[in-house]
């Protein structure tokens, strides 16, 4: 990533004088009271940015200081050792805006993977139009950019580590399998609940047409995808022999600085509960503006900034006015 530094010119300070001089004395004009407010604007607008940049980075930091630390860190550089099993995992991560958990999530997603002896690619797949975020768009989008050495993919929220190394990550082939079940997820615990970490192969989520692009906005995308996966007549597997409970997964998500977008239109309360027959992977519309290989605290992962497309006859609620 390359970044432009700008370097302020500098004059000899017995110019300057003279030049503050001359701008202080005389008649005190309009031009003259137009520029002292303006440059009293810029000194505020570069306050506020430099200390909301200093909360935001205490956040981080205490996000840091209180998880555990990432398992096994002496295998940071691996993740596709052939030796590992045939499968490889294509963890798939819908993003926007959301760097405090990301910062955290990246590594310790790929030591905690690393230990499991999981390959995998970690697929950041950052939304960066002017709709609101479509988690279901971005992971049809990661399935579709995600490459023919994957065979499986994960849909992984930011937000959600695993704490329990005995959680399975593995290749899922009798069917999907739902990582953060109700009865471990820290917040949703409705039987129909699908959403958080669910890995299918390829093969069944192409069978499902992939997720319903209609849902803008926070949340009902993964009931949607519940109803697709039992019209496929897959059955869902979760995890058994867990006894860590609620606190088998550490959720990192700040509600303070990140609140969800959880408006509803009039039309959008009326086309949420509903099956959407059509929508999926075969109507999904959107622009790659580009595709990035990082590493993150020497962590792997492919950064795709994709621009999403909404035919607002159809789906309005697209954008809030």
């Amino acid at each position: 990533m390359k970044r432009k530094m700008m370097y302020s010119s500098r004059k000899k300070p017995v110019l300057y004088l003279k030049e503050e001089r001359r701008f202080l004395s005389g008649r005190c004009t309009v031009y003259k009271l137009f520029g002292l407010c303006m440059a009293l604007v810029l000194v505020s607008l570069l306050w506020l940015q430099l200390s909301c940049s200093g909360e935001m980075s205490s956040s981080a930091m205490d996000v840091l200081q209180q998880l555990p630390p990432p398992p096994c860190p002496d295998q940071a550089s691996a993740s596709d050792d052939p030796t590992w099993g045939p499968h490889k995992l294509a963890l798939i991560v819908p993003f926007r805006e959301r760097f405090e958990e990301l910062l955290v999530f990246v590594p310790y997603m790929h030591a905690f993977l690393n230990k499991k002896k999981i390959r995998h690619r970690i697929f950041i797949i950052n939304q960066v139009d002017h709709f609101r975020f479509n988690r279901a768009s971005l992971i049809n989008v990661g399935f579709l950019e995600s490459g023919d050495d994957t065979d499986y993919l994960a849909m992984h929220d930011v937000d959600l580590l695993p704490q329990n190394q005995a959680l399975d990550y593995g290749f899922p082939a009798d069917g999907p399998f739902h990582v953060a079940s109700p009865e471990l997820h820290p917040l949703y615990h409705y039987k129909s609940y699908v959403g958080g970490i669910l890995l299918l192969t390829k093969k069944h989520y192409h069978m499902c047409n992939g997720m319903s692009n209609r849902f803008w906005g926070w949340g009902r995308e993964d009931d949607e995808f519940y109803r697709r996966l039992r019209k496929a007549k897959l059955q869902l597997f979760r995890p058994s022999g867990i006894t860590t409970g609620y606190k088998t997964f550490r959720h990192i998500h700040d509600p303070a600085w990140r609140k969800r977008d959880q408006k509803r239109v009039a039309s959008q309360k009326q086309e949420q509960f509903k099956v959407d027959p059509e929508g999926g992977l075969s109507n999904l519309r959107y622009k790659m503006e580009s595709r990035q290989e990082m590493t993150i605290s020497g962590a792997p992962c492919t950064v795709v900034h994709i621009k999403l497309e909404c035919d607002t006859s159809k789906t309005p609620w697209c954008i809030l006015g």
